[in-house]
């Protein structure tokens, strides 16, 4: 949180890591000074301030599983010691924590402005407003205001989890009304804008499409289809996702709008053309899309038929046999899997990372033998010395199933 001039108004940072600030001076903040009883207390009290925290709550988020004999001693140890601080860091010097009813109260003559509080101050405020001009700036400063997982070193704790279950729908909420007001707009500029905020503040969760949205309306084929490749590689590291459906859309509008220069067929064909300057060979590796492009095209090929196509899916498993989803083996192991596949299959077979320790190879005019064949191939490349993962794999065959002509 940024500095603030003297106010007289006691800062709290919610989003992000939590931070206390007092005319310039940080009371709290950082992740360690975020993990202290003091810490633990101001982001109850300060957060809940209108309704107030119930002696359970606070016995439940202080001391959480200890047994606690003389509850009451301890919690005014807390208070106390927290008290003492806040007088410390310049604070007026008055009763800062008030109890009324078993119900404990930050006090009322220190104001407070907090981010949270603000961010949903905006958004109903945002939802309320008739005029568009206005809904629209409310919407994006509401947006702006929401800059990280509301206490995200907090994340264990059963209160902070819902909130910020809470806060993440509200920011998502709030950015899909500003997209819309946008588009009507066609204000691709700040759609842009809003769309790399929104990616950057809430990963993984598709923000990327309304980036390549506004990158299309403006023309900057180039820069979207960039932002494609390195969205799905992305999604493929960090949670072996692949594209979603609004994704897959984007890149089918970039092959519409495409245009290239003129040129002649020969320049044209050694461009389509596969590069193999590093002399690789085996199986044609490949991203997800393209690969259900290829898939797709050889269901169109064999409607003439002759054709014996098998899918394969290869799948990393523990020494147990389950399927390995996570863990700090499984990105190294994830590529040597590649690397196996790769130099195992021919030339005329596609392969695919599908997600975490899965990819997919699609042989070409091969049968359920050589299928068998080739795993053994692969098994050779992938394990070595006593490794104790192995791999499971799934084939099926490609049957192509048509509808008035077209394939499906």
């Amino acid at each position: 949180m940024r500095k603030e001039k003297e106010d007289n108004i006691l800062h709290v940072q919610m989003f992000g890591s939590f931070s206390l600030t007092w005319n310039g001076k940080y009371i709290a903040g950082g992740s360690r000074s975020s993990e202290t009883q003091f810490a633990y207390l101001m982001e109850l009290l300060l957060h809940h301030r209108k309704r107030g925290i119930s002696r359970e709550q606070l016995k439940r988020n202080l001391f959480e599983d200890r047994d606690v004999k003389d509850f009451h001693h301890a919690a005014r140890s807390v208070i106390y010691n927290a008290k003492k601080k806040l007088r410390e860091a310049g604070l007026p010097d008055v009763n800062y924590i008030e109890q009324q009813g078993g119900i404990y109260y930050w006090t009322k003559e220190i104001p407070v402005e907090e981010d949270a509080a603000a961010f949903d101050e905006l958004y109903t405020q945002a939802e309320q407003e008739p005029d568009s001009d206005k809904k629209l700036e409310m919407y994006l400063k509401a947006c702006h205001c929401y800059t990280g997982e509301f206490l995200e070193n907090q994340t264990a704790v059963v209160w902070v989890a819902q909130e910020a279950m809470r806060y993440r729908k509200v920011f998502s909420a709030c950015a899909q009304q500003a997209v819309e007001l946008l588009r009507k707009r066609q204000d691709y500029l700040r759609m842009e804008e809003l769309g790399l905020y929104a990616a950057n503040i809430n990963p993984l969760a598709d923000w990327e499409s309304v980036t390549m949205e506004a990158l299309l309306a403006l023309g900057r084929t180039d820069e979207a289809i960039r932002l494609y490749e390195d969205t799905v590689e992305l999604y493929f590291q960090e949670e072996g996702l692949r594209p979603s459906g609004r994704l897959m859309e984007m890149l089918e509008e970039m092959g519409t709008l495409i245009d290239h220069q003129y040129a002649l067929l020969d320049v044209i064909q050694e461009n389509l053309s596969e590069k193999d300057e590093d002399g690789k060979k085996g199986g044609y590796f490949c991203s997800y899309p393209v690969f259900q492009g290829i898939y797709r095209m050889i269901g169109r090929v064999m409607e003439r038929g002759g054709q014996s196509v098998h899918l394969m899916l290869c799948t990393i498993v523990d020494s147990k046999g389950n399927p390995m989803k996570d863990g700090p083996m499984l990105a190294e192991l994830s590529g040597r899997l590649g690397d196996a596949i790769c130099a195992s299959v021919r030339r005329s077979d596609a392969v695919s990372k599908y997600g975490k320790g899965q990819y997919l190879v699609l042989l070409m005019n091969t049968t359920r033998e050589n299928c068998r064949i080739l795993q053994k191939r692969i098994n050779d490349h992938f394990i070595i010395r006593r490794q104790r993962t192995g791999l499971e794999y799934h084939i099926n065959s490609v049957i192509c199933t048509t509808d008035g002509g077209r394939v499906m």
